[in-house]
């Protein structure tokens, strides 16, 4: 799980260094007014820090569930959001990936 989280990370921290001229400010999608364009790109990345920072709450649920201090339930709620998260991340690759396929198939 360690190292699929570093993976998600240092995937984030490209988006972040390419997007680096726009600053994301809200962590949770906000709804757009009428008059402002919202960039694909920027979704991208506030789902992809979303999913990351699940997962780390997860693990370190997990670990201080292990150490004895978390409750049973709030272990299980964490990893099952974090599960939850990753696949919706593995959808999202998914879907990603098949997209650029049909592309790449696309005559010129």
């Amino acid at each position: 799980m360690l190292e699929a989280i570093s993976s998600i990370t240092s995937a984030i921290d490209k988006a972040n260094t390419l997007s680096s001229t726009r600053a994301v400010q809200a962590t949770r999608l906000a709804p757009a007014a009428p008059s402002q364009s919202v960039d694909f790109g920027d979704i991208m990345v506030q789902v992809a820090s979303n999913a990351a920072q699940t997962l780390r709450a997860g693990e370190s649920a997990a670990i201080a569930g292990i150490q004895g201090k978390a409750s049973v339930q709030q272990v299980v709620e964490a990893v099952m959001s974090a599960e939850q998260a990753l696949q919706t991340a593995i959808a999202i690759r998914d879907k990603v990936v098949a997209a650029y396929q049909e592309i790449s198939r696309m005559a010129i």
